[in-house]
């Protein structure tokens, strides 16, 4: 897995304005190298009619999940999956009255979707993975529905921060996270490489401004210590979520993930986490999963290959090593490591060839 080769269409890219990973690699393709992996996450959880199922959460569906699948259906040249989920996620998803997505549809229920909000990191995921789309499988309408999606997320997600009108936050939802005395926010939403490709593409240069407020308010964040779940946005400043997670837990380890993917490795917020994981990640003892922000003490660890993943690509990142120490893919966890096992993969390929896996 070295090197940048995982777009196809160069020529559809271009004219969408993006640059494309670099074509050709000691190792070919990941579209080729990875097929294995890819049909094996596809077996534990793609359904046959395009759904992505995450079994820990009521065998449940989410924006995330189809974001995430579709991406890794262009990674891995798979036209007839990504139309699968695409149109899945169109039919019972796309029910708002705006473009985006309500974030999670339950089985079994006579109201499979009760709740409509939508999330705004799964609705930044699914137009990534339609910019993506429409130049590896050249199908200019991904692109058109793309262009939908990240003018609403522009619209109704993205403001200016509370205090700091030269900055702008992302937003969790249309509704629900914007209170009399604070914002509430999720660090682990914005993914600046993903904000900047959707911007280009779409001419929604916002995502992009964002991209960059996103990249100072997590630094800022972790200055102070590791980059919790949620925090909250005061005219005054930041202060810890009174009512959701300000743990450092399993939505703040796509934190470290998401920088190095997006060419900023040497991020602080990358550099606290990778200091956890030199203390405490060792052969066959499982990797911290929930994380005391500010004194570092480890509430939850887990043994799955996808978290154990994460810990190598960061760690070797940290030390500028040559190779990472991340385990084979393995099926047999939940879908949320899993997922993230093969974004680590997307990432040492694209952007970090030299955290090749070990």
């Amino acid at each position: 897995m070295n090197r940048r080769d995982f777009l196809a269409s160069a020529g559809a890219l271009g004219l969408m304005g993006l640059s494309l990973p670099a074509q050709g690699s000691i190792q070919g393709d990941l579209a080729q190298t990875g097929r294995g992996v890819w049909e094996s996450w596809k077996a534990a959880f793609l359904s046959a009619d395009g759904r992505v199922i995450d079994g820990l959460q009521q065998q449940s569906s989410h924006s995330e999940g189809q974001g995430y699948g579709m991406f890794l259906a262009t990674v891995f040249d798979d036209a007839a999956s990504f139309r699968q989920m695409f149109q899945w996620t169109e039919r019972h998803l796309a029910i708002r009255p705006d473009a985006l997505l309500a974030w999670r549809w339950l089985p079994g229920q006579a109201n499979p979707v009760p709740d409509r909000n939508n999330a705004s990191d799964g609705d930044l995921f699914y137009a990534w993975a339609l910019v993506r789309a429409a130049a590896r499988f050249r199908d200019r309408t991904y692109l058109e529905r793309a262009q939908e999606i990240a003018a609403a997320l522009a619209e109704t997600c993205i403001l200016p921060m509370p205090g700091r009108s030269d900055q702008l936050v992302l937003l969790p939802a249309t509704y629900g996270f914007q209170h009399e005395t604070h914002l509430s926010l999720n660090p682990s939403y914005y993914m600046p490489l993903a904000m900047r490709e959707v911007a280009a593409a779409t001419g929604t240069p916002a995502l992009a401004a964002c991209a960059l407020s996103g990249e100072a308010l997590l630094h800022e964040i972790a200055s102070e210590g590791l980059v919790p779940d949620w925090v909250d946005v005061t005219q005054s400043g930041l202060r810890a979520s009174e009512v959701l997670s300000a743990n450092a837990g399993y939505e703040a380890l796509r934190v470290p993930l998401f920088l190095i993917w997006s060419r900023v490795p040497d991020h602080i917020a990358v550099r606290r986490m990778a200091a956890v994981y030199e203390r405490t990640v060792q052969p066959g003892i499982a990797v911290p999963t929930v994380i005391e922000p500010l004194s570092g003490v480890v509430l939850e660890s887990s043994a799955d290959p996808g978290y154990q993943a994460l810990a190598g690509l960061t760690i070797c990142s940290s030390q500028r090593g040559l190779g990472a120490t991340i385990p084979p893919f393995s099926p047999d966890q939940p879908y949320y490591p899993a997922t993230l096992q093969l974004f680590a993969m997307v990432a040492v390929h694209e952007t970090l060839p030299e955290c090749v896996p070990l």
